[in-house]
């Protein structure tokens, strides 16, 4: 399932923070800050798609991510992968080297990764 704009920046500061109520997470949000019913909104809608849950503590809740970062966007980029490189790894990591102007630097420390996710499938 995903997200939208609104619910994804939401969702960063609560795998952030991992843990907030709806104070901290109005006080993360710069003027003007969202009114707290546009918030409560956006996280019933979470709720509802199995992103966030909550605790109740007295009269307030406090929120927490039930998806792990990593794989809501492993999700994503694989989906990318599916939907506009035919389900090609290699065409994508083609695409991603030669269109994105990655430095000398950047280069290398992705050759790097590279040659370290071939040991390990080696091992």
């Amino acid at each position: 399932m995903k997200l939208t704009a609104a619910e994804e920046q939401l969702m960063e500061l609560i795998w952030d923070k991992q843990e907030l109520y709806m104070k901290d997470i109005i006080e993360s949000f710069p003027d003007p800050k969202p009114a707290t019913t546009t918030l409560a909104t956006l996280l019933k809608r979470m709720q509802n798609k199995g992103f966030v849950g909550y605790k109740l503590m007295g009269n307030s809740r406090q929120y927490y991510p039930l998806v792990k970062k990593s794989d809501y966007f492993s999700k994503h980029v694989n989906s990318l992968i599916k939907d506009f490189f035919g389900s090609s790894a290699m065409q994508f990591a083609s695409f991603f080297t030669t269109e994105t102007n990655l430095t000398d630097t950047e280069l290398e420390d992705l050759k790097k990764i590279i040659d370290n996710q071939l040991k390990k499938k080696k091992s």
